[in-house]
């Protein structure tokens, strides 16, 4: 019985201080955003790192055109003669 004396107001106290615990962390915003950073990187910008022969996407990452002639180019495209 003297085991109940002591353990009764212990677990009182650990559940106060769950609860305050839990208090705080929402807040001070732990539970904000939970879908957010796991989210965020699966859409990280990494596309400097990979290489150019290995990228998936077209002709519009490598930097040119798809005739292969350079965007910053300010000559005039041939035109058809008819």
């Amino acid at each position: 019985m003297k085991i109940v004396m002591i353990l009764v107001p212990l677990m009182l106290i650990l559940v106060a201080l769950g609860i305050l615990l839990f208090s705080w962390a929402v807040k001070n915003g732990q539970y904000d955003d939970l879908d957010g950073p796991a989210h965020r990187i699966l859409y990280d910008d990494d596309k400097d790192m990979i290489p150019e022969d290995a990228r998936t996407e077209g002709p519009e990452n490598t930097g040119k055109t798809a005739d292969n002639s350079d965007p910053d180019d300010d000559s005039t495209p041939p035109t058809a003669q008819g």
